[in-house]
C-alpha cells in the first residue's frame, strides 16, 4: 500500500509540491482538489507532479464501495480502502445538519460484549487522511462542495476506539477543522470513547474543544466489567476525574452515552443510582436504545422502559435525553453492515 496524500496538512503539501520543483500555487490547487474528495489523476496540476504523485500515493485510498438507505433517510456507506480493507460510516439528517459517522480503526480490540466493531478484533489503524477521506467521499458524493458541505457535524464513533488510534485520531481533528479545507468547526463534533484515562487526560491539553462522550452503560465497576473489558483497567471514579479534568481545561460539559440493556442496566434502581453518581457534574446523559448484535446474547429495552428509565434521571435533575433510533432497518449499529458483508450476507 502506497502512502495516503490526505494525511498532509497544508504546510506539509507545499514543501512536497517545492522539493518537487514546482511553483507554489499548484499546492493550493492540490489542497483544494483532495479537499473536494477528488482522486489525485482528477486534480488539475502538471503531468510531471501528478506522475511522481501517484508513484509514491495512493490516488483514492477511500472509495465508496456500496450505499443503503434507510427507510428514515438515514445512509450507511461501506468504504473500501486502498489495501482491500472495509471500514463503514453513517449520515444522519437533522433540522439542524447531517451528521457524519466515521470509522477510526478497522476493526476493534475493546471487545465491548454490545458492539459488533469488535467481533473480529483489530486489523489497523487507519491513517489521519483516511479518516478524512470517509468524510471527502460523502460530501462529494452528496453533491457537497467546500462552500456548501453536505456534511455539516462528525461523530467519532464508528469501527474502532479513537483514543486507542490517538496520534492519527488528533491529527485528523486539525485537518478536518483547518481553515480552506472542509473546515468543521470542533464543536461540531463528537469523539466518544470507552474510558481510555490517559489518553483522555492527554487530550484535555490538545486545545481542540469538541464535544467528549464517554461510553458508560453501568454504574458499578462490577456491572461495567460485565460487558466493557477495559473496564479492568480503569474504574468508573478514574473516569469521572478525567472528565472533570477535560472540563476544567475546555470549560466544555461531557456527555455519558448510556445503553439500556434489559435485565442488565435498565430498571429505576439503575436509574436511580445513575443519577445519583452523576449529580451536579456538567454533562449530559444519552440514552440509547440497545441495537442487537445477533453474535451477542444482549437485548434492548422496551420504549416503555426506556422512557421510564429518562423520567427518572430527569426528575433527579440530570440533564438526559433518548437518542433517536435511525437506520435500524440497514445495520445502523456500530459494525453490523461490515460484519454482516464481510460474512457474505449481503441481502
Amino acid at each position: 500500500m502506497k502512502k495516503v496524500l490526505q494525511d498532509l496538512n497544508f504546510e506539509e503539501l507545499s514543501a512536497l509540491v517545492s522539493r518537487h520543483g514546482e511553483k507554489s500555487f499548484r499546492a493550493k490547487q492540490l489542497f483544494e482538489g483532495l479537499m473536494q474528495g477528488k482522486a489525485i489523476s482528477k486534480i488539475p496540476v502538471s503531468a510531471a507532479l501528478k506522475t511522481a504523485l501517484l508513484e509514491e500515493y495512493e490516488d483514492e485510498p477511500v472509495k465508496i464501495l456500496e450505499t443503503y438507505v434507510s427507510k428514515d433517510g438515514t445512509k450507511k456507506f461501506l468504504f473500501l480502502l486502498a489495501d482491500g480493507n472495509i471500514v463503514e460510516g453513517v449520515l444522519m439528517s437533522y433540522e439542524y445538519g447531517n451528521t457524519q459517522c466515521v470509522s477510526t480503526q478497522v476493526g476493534c480490540r475493546m471487545g465491548c460484549k454490545f458492539c459488533a466493531s469488535t467481533l473480529n478484533g483489530r486489523i489497523r489503524d487507519l491513517t489521519a487522511g483516511e479518516i478524512l477521506g470517509q468524510i471527502l467521499a460523502v460530501n462529494r458524493a452528496e453533491g457537497g462542495t467546500l462552500k456548501e458541505r453536505k456534511v455539516t457535524n462528525v461523530v467519532l464513533m464508528g469501527s474502532g476506539e479513537p483514543f486507542d488510534n490517538y496520534d492519527n485520531v488528533v491529527k485528523f481533528l486539525r485537518l478536518v477543522t483547518a481553515e480552506g479545507g472542509i473546515r468543521i468547526s470542533a464543536r461540531n463534533i463528537s469523539l466518544s470513547t470507552c474510558g481510555l484515562v490517559p489518553e483522555m487526560r492527554k487530550f484535555a491539553l490538545e486545545n481542540i474543544p469538541l464535544n467528549l462522550t464517554v461510553s458508560l452503560h453501568a454504574v458499578t465497576d462490577t456491572e461495567r466489567r460485565r460487558t466493557m473489558p477495559i473496564a479492568n483497567r480503569y474504574t468508573i471514579a478514574e473516569i469521572l476525574d478525567a472528565c472533570g479534568f477535560y472540563f476544567e481545561q475546555t470549560g466544555r460539559r461531557y456527555i455519558f452515552e448510556y445503553s439500556l440493556i434489559a435485565g442488565e442496566n435498565a430498571d429505576e434502581a439503575h436509574a436511580l443510582a445513575l443519577a445519583a453518581l452523576l449529580k451536579g457534574r456538567p454533562c449530559h446523559v444519552n440514552l440509547i436504545r440497545l441495537n442487537e448484535v445477533k453474535e451477542r446474547d444482549l437485548r434492548g429495552t422496551s420504549d416503555k422502559d426506556a422512557y421510564r428509565f429518562l423520567g427518572v434521571l430527569e426528575k433527579q435533575g440530570i440533564s438526559a435525553t433518548l437518542r433517536r433510533s435511525m437506520g435500524s432497518d440497514i445495520g445502523g449499529a456500530c459494525g453490523q453492515l461490515r460484519a454482516k458483508f464481510l460474512s457474505g450476507n449481503n441481502e
